[in-house]
């Protein structure tokens, strides 16, 4: 029986180095249409049991969906998880060459562990999560010329004040390009989302575009990929707090601002904020667990199909 065939791929702009098992060697190929192409040739005949990349800021995307479109099991992750994996195994130094075997390894274990790939996002998706990156992006660019503003010397706030209009008519289109992508490719489920008091077009465009799996797990799993499932910091005798870790921070973003607004205006969100402070907790951890209880009913909303009614809420 023939040894399974794992794959690692080390992503840089221009180049990628590739790992494959049974070779001692890695190879290098251009990080362009030819190289993507020429790839898929080699690792077609050898059937490779998982693919691994790591994610590198978009420069892995068009290669991972290559591969994918060739019929290769693809999965990309976070590199963090792939540096640690590395550190573990004592390689300590950084390379292409070290980075692309460490993620042949990881490869292998993950597949042992039953990983199951996640899905690559489709061109719609891939939009869509554009359109919400650049709109936090100029989100974030108003906040800091508004704080400029306040400190700057009275020649500077025409030129300042200029920028700050142009970023705002910029956000404006984009906000209409979203509403129609969200209308054109997402509405019935946008409808749900938003059927939620404290859920609106921000929040429920950003769920969309970076939590396509809501629906599609249980709420233990959607709320570990989110990082919203408390880590227990237990060990012999010591009983440490638990804190939320990791998982998809832009997510947790805008679920912040949704409890927020959920603790005033949600009457399940409400209450429940009110016997958690009621029963001691601090305003911070009672918000936390606000967050996780919204991301679980947006869960079932999604998986249901079924829009918001209080008692299911409360029952959730």
């Amino acid at each position: 029986m023939s040894e399974p065939v794992y794959v690692g791929i080390d992503v840089a702009k221009r180049t990628f180095e590739v790992a494959t098992t049974g070779q001692a060697q890695t190879f290098s190929l251009g990080n362009d249409e030819a190289g993507h192409a020429q790839l898929c040739q080699l690792l077609a005949p050898l059937s490779p049991r998982l693919v691994l990349l790591e994610a590198t800021g978009g420069y892995e995307q068009d290669l991972a969906l290559a591969l994918s479109a060739a019929g290769l099991r693809v999965s990309v992750i976070n590199p963090r998880q792939a540096r640690d994996f590395a550190r573990c195994m004592g390689k300590l130094a950084k390379t292409d060459r070290i980075d692309a075997q460490a993620l042949r390894g990881f490869a292998a274990l993950l597949d042992a562990q039953g990983h199951e790939p996640r899905m690559l996002a489709d061109e719609q998706q891939r939009e869509l999560t554009a359109l919400v990156v650049r709109r936090r992006q100029l989100v974030a660019m108003l906040v800091a010329e508004r704080q400029r503003l306040a400190l700057a010397h009275p020649k500077a706030k025409p030129s300042i004040l200029r920028i700050m209009a142009t970023i705002a008519e910029q956000l404006n289109d984009l906000d209409g390009q979203l509403k129609e992508h969200v209308l054109a490719h997402h509405a019935d489920l946008a409808a749900l989302l938003t059927s939620v008091k404290g859920v609106g077009p921000t929040t429920a465009s950003t769920l969309l575009a970076q939590l396509p799996e809501l629906g599609h797990l249980n709420r233990k799993q959607i709320t570990s990929l989110v990082g919203l499932a408390p880590i227990n910091r237990d060990s012999g005798t010591l009983r440490g707090q638990r804190h939320i870790f990791g998982g998809r921070a832009d997510v947790r973003r805008v679920l912040f601002v949704a409890a927020l607004v959920g603790t005033r205006f949600n009457p399940v969100l409400k209450a429940f904020y009110a016997r958690l402070l009621a029963a001691g907790k601090p305003k911070k951890v009672a918000l936390v667990a606000c967050m996780h209880k919204l991301l679980v009913i947006l869960n079932a909303i999604a998986r249901t199909k079924s829009p918001w009614r209080n008692e299911l809420a409360e029952a959730v």
